[in-house]
């Protein structure tokens, strides 16, 4: 797990094209499953910031995108929604063209404007407020975050292994939500 972190942040400082030559799917498992680890830790050591902005009253959480959707949709409906639909779509649109960028500079620039976008997209889940155009930054901090680690596997392993990241991470936090244990 220290090896796939390791790995991570340095690829994040420095993002190359270039796919990881070790195809063995017990090889793809388990870094797959260090980089689901990852991203459902890192995005929790970022919940108290977030639920501190709540609680001073600067965002009004009851207006989110996500709510809304759990309050007039079937729970099936929002996790098919989130889980498969989302992850999906997002991937070919923020992680499908990645590999455009044959450059080793343009290549960088598009890893990082991909992973910032995918971020900036995720603002349309909020009311748009003052206060949320002054904390857009930290809202979208999560998403752009975990953009840049489901650019590194669609780079190391393949468009479909993003997908299954990103599915994998929005059922982890739906489910959560479904069971009442998420902010």
């Amino acid at each position: 797990m220290i090896e796939t972190f390791k790995e991570l942040v340095a690829y994040l400082k420095n993002p190359v094209l270039e796919e990881d030559p070790n195809t063995d799917l017990q090889y793809r498992l388990k870094k797959f499953g260090h980089l689901f680890i990852i991203s459902v830790v890192s995005i929790g050591l970022l919940t108290p910031i977030l639920a501190l902005i709540e609680a001073s009253g600067l965002i009004n959480m009851d207006n989110h995108a996500v709510v809304e959707m759990m309050e007039n949709l079937p729970k099936i409906a929002v996790f098919f929604f989130a889980a498969v639909f989302a992850p999906l779509i997002e991937e070919v649109i923020f992680r499908g063209p990645l590999t455009i960028f044959k450059e080793k500079k343009s290549f960088k620039f598009g890893f990082y404007i991909f992973a910032i976008l995918f971020g900036l997209v995720h603002i349309t889940n909020y009311t748009i407020t003052t206060n949320v155009l002054l904390l857009l930054p930290v809202l979208v901090a999560p998403q752009i975050i975990l953009g840049g680690y489901l650019g590194f596997i669609r780079i190391r392993f393949g468009l479909g292994w993003s997908i299954l990241l990103h599915a994998c991470y929005n059922a982890f936090f739906i489910s959560l939500s479904f069971a009442g244990l998420s902010t």
